[in-house]
């Protein structure tokens, strides 16, 4: 089968996903269209094609282990100098999403991974674009806002036209979004 790219993310629902990812054409980013509007747990990481199964296995006992959690988007920020890219900001749920990406993660799996960069959940809006487009990115988008119950997370991989599919869906352990969970942000996810 041969080496494949693989990516783990939670997706952003409709109508949230298209919006934000219309926007993002807009402003100039050409890989728009190929990247579903996503909040990024493991990013691009090539596995032998073969292993997908061990990771599949792995992400359903991760998945399994964790409890929906409240998602908010608002407002932007960004990664410029260090990386060119403008975001919209996850402000609630961010302590859930750290934890399921450090147990993807983790050395004991088949997708032990080193970041580049200490880890920042966040909705990317522009990358690699002109530094006027991403300012524009940065203004537009400065007052946006959006929420939903997070039930779960994908596995993704990317095909040789850099278009990035679902492969398959991770729903987490309990269906019900327990009133507390949005009160997760300075400690571990609760598990089942």
């Amino acid at each position: 089968m041969g080496t494949v790219t693989i990516g783990v993310s939670i997706a952003v629902p409709e109508p949230h996903g298209s919006k934000l990812q219309q926007l993002r054409a807009g402003f100039g980013d050409a890989a728009a269209h190929g990247i579903p509007t996503h909040v990024t747990l493991l990013p691009p990481t090539e596995v032998d094609g073969a292993s997908l199964p061990a990771v599949e296995a792995h992400l359903a006992k991760v998945a399994a282990r964790g409890r929906p959690f409240p998602m908010r988007l608002s407002g932007t920020g960004t990664f410029r100098p260090l990386s060119p890219v403008v975001f919209v900001q996850v402000v609630e749920g961010a302590a859930a999403c750290s934890w399921l990406q450090k147990r993807v993660r983790d050395a004991s799996g088949p997708v032990p991974r080193e970041l580049q960069f200490p880890y920042h959940p966040h909705v990317t809006v522009a990358h690699g674009i002109d530094e006027a487009a991403m300012d524009r990115a940065f203004e537009e988008l400065s007052d946006y806002e959006a929420q939903w119950p997070c039930t779960g997370f994908a596995l993704y991989e990317q095909g040789p036209d850099a278009v990035w599919r679902k492969l398959r869906e991770f729903p987490f352990g309990s269906a019900t979004v327990p009133p507390q969970a949005g009160r997760v942000e300075t400690g571990s996810l609760p598990t089942r």
